[in-house]
């Protein structure tokens, strides 16, 4: 039982976060045995590599023994590897899924990835998710890599995918309708209520697929859970940045266990001069940052003055971080922070079925009584997409919780 926490602070791709499993452990003979049973003759291989004086492992996709010439490089950070050709659909991939050995699990939650990728161009293109023809993220080597990091999780035994906020490229790119602002709008249509980190570097860090593939996985955005370290791994893209690694993170450990206790910061400023409106945009910079709860309590200051106290409960190691943003952020002149003891429940994810497809859901424990909670992500990302009012799909996964019960 490991939790997972990718750190995308150069972006993600499908190949990178693949390589970042081997190089975690993942042995590449079990990851090809994986993609194998997908029957679609596709062969991988595995190079250690240098990326701004990191050592780093960078695993490629030939298909028939022929590597495919990357068609997306422009449509993409050219270390990036989506690369594919032809014009696909949702039900053709769907098909080569199903129509594989691969374990049922897996297939579902790879079709889940790829039900979330048709969405998210469905809307771009203002058509529907049957209609829509997946392009570049619908060739057999996007195949491979989702479908072989869904399989990898689980041979290091993975039951908790967590990562960092996504940080993406600038500038545009050419793809198969045309010249693309970055990030292109199909990864913002997948990122939608994810924290992104915009940087200058001119290219696109996070692709469809990367992004597919952590939205859907990942159970939450933030710095890294509590756990204990087990492994590092770094996967490369396939080009040298010149001011920072192209790599993503991947960091492996054992969840610290249920109900300890932990120790944490509470920073604490005084506002009574700021535009109310500027609050959510603090709130947003802060949780990009790394604090683990950010809320405003209602205060009478001096001269009874009407004010606001802001409240952020952050890891020690963040203080300096958190603080920067503050002071920046908000009109207060001065901020204090002291140590609290924080203790938390007996938790764990699940993943329901409920009329309307499939829900992850938080599951805590209170004195041996069950509490059920669904993920936003999923019952928002659902009601979009069929046109059902979120309350229906949150209730109908809640009531699927408490019949199943834990796991």
């Amino acid at each position: 039982m490991l939790v997972a926490y990718f750190d995308c602070f150069s972006g993600a791709s499908g190949d990178m976060l693949l390589g970042a499993l081997v190089d975690a452990g993942l042995e590449l003979s079990d990851l090809q045995a994986d993609v194998d049973r997908l029957g679609v003759g596709a062969a991988l291989r595995a190079d250690v590599v240098d990326r701004c004086g990191l050592r780093a492992t960078r695993v490629e996709v030939d298909i028939a023994g022929q590597p495919l010439t990357p068609a997306r490089e422009q449509h993409q950070h050219p270390g990036h590897g989506d690369a594919g050709h032809g014009h696909t659909h949702l039900r053709d991939i769907i098909a080569i899924i199903d129509g594989s050995s691969l374990d049922s699990e897996i297939k579902q939650t790879a079709t889940r990835v790829f039900q979330r990728l048709s969405e998210a161009e469905a809307e771009v293109h203002g058509t529907d998710v049957d209609k829509v023809g997946l392009h570049e993220v619908g060739s057999l080597d996007a195949i491979v890599d989702i479908t072989g990091v869904v399989a990898g999780l689980r041979r290091l035994g993975v039951t908790e995918v967590a990562s960092s906020p996504l940080h993406v490229g600038t500038g545009t790119v050419e793809c198969a309708h045309g010249r693309y602002p970055v990030p292109v709008p199909g990864v913002l249509a997948l990122c939608r209520d994810v924290p992104l980190v915009q940087t200058d570097i001119p290219f696109e860090l996070v692709t469809p697929t990367g992004a597919a593939l952590i939205t859907t996985l990942a159970q939450g955005f933030g710095s890294a859970p509590a756990m204990t370290a087990v492994a590092t791994g770094y996967g490369a893209g396939g080009r040298n940045l010149e001011t920072t690694p192209n790599v993503v993170r991947l960091r492996l450990g054992r969840p610290v266990a249920d109900g300890d206790g932990s120790r944490c910061l509470l920073l604490e400023a005084n506002v009574d001069d700021m535009s109310p409106e500027v609050y959510g945009y603090v709130f947003e910079r802060l949780l990009e940052a790394g604090a683990r709860d950010v809320y405003v309590t209602p205060v009478l200051m001096k001269k009874n003055r009407p004010g606001h106290l802001l409240s952020v409960l952050i890891d020690p190691e963040q203080v300096e971080t958190i603080a920067d943003v503050v002071l920046a952020e908000t009109t207060s002149l001065g901020l204090r922070y002291h140590e609290v003891e924080r203790r938390v429940l007996p938790r764990s994810t699940k993943s329901v079925q409920t009329e309307f497809g499939e829900v992850s859901v938080k599951m805590a424990h209170v004195n041996g009584r069950l509490r059920a909670a669904p993920e936003y992500e999923d019952c928002a990302r659902l009601a979009r997409s069929l046109g059902v009012p979120f309350q229906a799909i949150y209730d109908a996964a809640l009531s699927a919780a408490r019949k199943e019960g834990p796991e």
